[in-house]
Formats: C-alpha cells, structure tokens, sequence
C-alpha cells in the first residue's frame, strides 16, 4: 500500500505512459486539417515556379537528416534509461568510466559530418536559384516602404516614353542590374497602402502581375527599414535592404492569385505589409500594362535610398 493507504501504486505504469504518448501524437497529426498529400512537403505549400521544388527537395531533404539523427539520439537516451538504470537490489556505484576516446570522437566527427553534408546540398541549390546568368523576359523593381509594396514595371510599355536605365527614381539601382533592361523602357507602376485590396479576392495589400512561363526576375530595393519579400508559394523570400541591392528570378508555371507578405519586422505596422501575386496569360499581362498606362501610371516611382560607400566599392569591384 502507499503511504496514503490507497492500494494503487504511486508509480504509473509505463504502458499507461506510452499509450497516453502514442494518443497525443495521433491528434497532433490528424487535427493539422492536412490531406495525405500534403504530408510530403512537410508543411511547404505547394509549389507555383520551376525553381520552387529544388526549396522543397532542400527542404525535405533537411527535414529526412534532422529525423534520422533524431531517431539515433533518442535510441541512444532510451537505451542508456533502460538498460543501465539502477537494480533495485544493487545500491553500490556501478564503475565510472571516463575518456572514452572512440566515442568521443564518435559525437565530434559525426556531428562534423552531418553539417558538412547539409552546407553542400545548401551551397549548391542556393548557387542555382541566385543565379542571374540567364537574362529574363521582363524585369520587376519590387520596392517596399513602411507600411506596403510599389512594383515598377520595367517594361516597353507602348506610347510611354523614357529610359529605365537614366530614369532619376531608380538611380539607387546599381548600373550592374541595370545592363538587362531593355532599352528606352519608359515603364509604368503601382504603388499600394496597407488599405489597398486586391478588387477579385478582398485580399489586402496591392497587386502583382506576372506572366506565366517568362523568367522575370525581382530587383529589390527598399526606402526606409529592412524589409523582406516573400511571395508564399515561390517558396523562395529575400530580404529588401536600404543602400543594397538584391535580386532573384524565377518562372511562374501555374496561374492564380497568390499571397505575399513581408517576413522580416520592419516595425509597428508590420503585419499590414501584404501584397498579391497575379499569375496570368502572357496576353493579360500585356494589356494590364497597358491599363496601368491609361491610368497615368507610367514612368517609375523613387525605388529606394542610395548605396552606400562601402556597397558602391563591391559593386565597382564586382564590375
């Protein structure tokens, strides 16, 4: 009996442990509201570019390592817990053994081994999806401020006049991006606030047309703070950083309405920086621009502060 004299063992068993375990696991995996078929992106929405599976592949990947290590780990708790717990018959100190030198370079080389392998696959898609070899079809000038998105079209847009690569607003632009725009590209714009919603979905934020099948490729600049661009189902984001330039390319292969938003803190209104991604024929796409024309939207609007000395030094170096 227990000290309270209830006949029940103080000590649950350990199958009434394992069960309750094995349930709570259950209904954290059927309560997600996932179908079997979103079990193996593991989370990651399903993909909308040509680039986006070699992410979800990473991904995958990734997540494949950081389970088998965890299955070996946890077999080695469980069995250092079970199979040299203490006999209750044996009270005296089971021998201590110390500077064990093939495990310890046991949990030094294998943990070398497995961040070895994760930086290569990681180096190696990261160089294949930065890659801005390949010159786009068209080019998008993505500029955040506090608290939405402004996207210049750099496009020949007819009966607009101008010049992207003089234009004064996209001065912070380093001359190294601008090499592949197209010439006498007069463009046009749309620039959102946080009130702006998209007129088919209700969707906050401003919208962003992209063709499908063509490379566009996103120049990033930014007028204020850090921001980061996050188009959800390109599973693909980059930071928006003032007095740098980033930029990423990728092929839209599935037409819809998609949502962005910004995914570094930028401040106070930072949950109100949403955007829409319109994927749609090469033919819409053409006449938006022109819609955005006859709306007076053409030429660009300011794309951002500009570089700083040290940023200018890389650029000239990388030239």
């Amino acid at each position: 009996m227990s000290p309270n004299g209830s006949d029940r063992s103080p000590r649950r068993p350990m199958r009434r442990k394992l069960l309750q375990a094995l349930t709570a696991g259950l209904v954290l995996a059927t309560a997600t509201g996932c179908t079997y078929k979103d079990f193996p992106r593991l989370g990651m929405p399903t993909p909308t570019t040509e680039e986006a599976p070699r992410i979800l592949s990473l991904w995958q990947g990734s997540w494949a390592a950081a389970l088998a290590t965890g299955v070996l780990v946890w077999g080695l708790i469980l069995w250092s817990a079970f199979f040299h717990r203490r006999s209750r018959t044996k009270v005296e100190v089971p021998p201590q053994t110390r500077y064990n030198m093939p495990i310890e370079a046991l949990y030094t080389v294998v943990p070398i081994i497995i961040i070895s392998v994760l930086f290569y696959f990681t180096a190696r898609d990261e160089s294949k999806l930065l890659d801005l070899s390949k010159k786009p079809d068209l080019t998008v000038n993505v500029v955040g401020y506090q608290w939405s998105w402004g996207f210049n079209y750099v496009e020949n847009v007819p009966g607009v006049p101008g010049d992207a690569k003089t234009d004064k607003n996209l001065d912070a632009i380093p001359d190294r991006f601008k090499k592949d725009f197209p010439a006498n590209a007069g463009g046009v714009y749309d620039a959102g606030t946080p009130a702006t919603r998209n007129p088919q979905t209700g969707n906050p934020g401003p919208t962003l047309w992209l063709p499908k099948g063509k490379t566009v490729r996103f120049v990033l600049t930014s007028r204020d703070v850090i921001h980061s661009f996050w188009v959800v189902p390109f599973l693909m984001k980059m930071d928006v950083i003032p007095g740098h330039t980033n930029s990423f390319q990728v092929t839209p292969n599935q037409e819809g309405t998609f949502l962005g938003k910004c995914a570094e803190l930028c401040g106070v209104d930072h949950s109100r920086m949403l955007f829409n991604v319109k994927v749609v024929s090469p033919e819409r796409y053409e006449q938006h621009l022109k819609d955005l024309a006859k709306k007076g939207q053409t030429g660009y609007i300011p794309a951002g502060i500009a570089q700083t000395s040290h940023e200018k030094n890389r650029e000239t170096n990388n030239l």
